[in-house]
């Protein structure tokens, strides 16, 4: 099964992500965790984003849909979890086209609703564990009285610098004049479901699963 997870940053794409690969075995294809391993894998298609990047250039559609191609051909996984691309919708296009050419498909596209000053919120009193990556909210889940990450143990936290209302802000626009189309390009082909992205992790989790399910 093949999914995207569809949402505004902070919207837990991320925490749910996780949990899918925990739970069924899926691998999650996040666009900066590929270019990141790219650039030092030493590749044909790594010297070119190590080209790029190093120019301080943009990594095109094209280079990024390589990225993927190589990704559904060497991983063995039960799904694929799209993290991060796509964010337009002539890259949702050639989403599809490279995964019908690969005799894949695109089953199911969850949008993670929220409402923004919520999400405003909650994403600045967010912090993440330095060593696995887990999230601590200061209202909502605070990082353990000892200083340990409860999943790893680690005690290095940090917050992301544009966590803030002013940056937060400039994302969520960019989010609706570029990527939410997409919520209307995915409905038309049927593959659209919504969940409540601000409900508890576990609740989020399930509505999730129920649509996959």
């Amino acid at each position: 099964m093949n999914i995207i997870l569809l949402g505004p940053p902070g919207a837990g794409k991320g925490t749910q992500a996780r949990i899918l690969v925990e739970e069924r075995g899926m691998v999650q294809l996040s666009t900066g965790d590929m270019l990141r391993e790219a650039k030092t894998s030493g590749t044909e298609m790594g010297n070119r984003v190590a080209d790029v990047m190093a120019r301080g250039e943009l990594v095109t559609d094209e280079i990024v849909i390589g990225l993927i191609r190589e990704k559904l051909q060497t991983e063995k996984a039960n799904g694929f979890i799209f993290d991060g691309f796509p964010r337009t919708l002539p890259q949702a296009d050639a989403l599809g086209d490279l995964l019908s050419e690969m005799g894949q498909s695109l089953d199911r596209v969850i949008e993670m609703q929220v409402d923004d000053d919520a999400l405003v919120a909650r994403i600045t009193a967010r912090s993440t564990c330095a060593g696995c990556g887990e999230v601590y909210n200061d209202n909502t889940k605070p990082i353990p009285s000892d200083g340990k990450c409860t999943n790893c143990g680690k005690t290095e936290f940090s917050r992301r610098a544009d966590d803030n209302a002013e940056s937060l802000k400039i994302r969520l626009m960019e989010y609706y004049k570029k990527t939410s189309p997409l919520i209307g390009y995915y409905y038309a082909k049927g593959a659209l479901s919504s969940v409540d992205g601000l409900g508890e992790i576990s609740d989020v989790q399930a509505a999730i699963a129920g649509h996959l399910d």
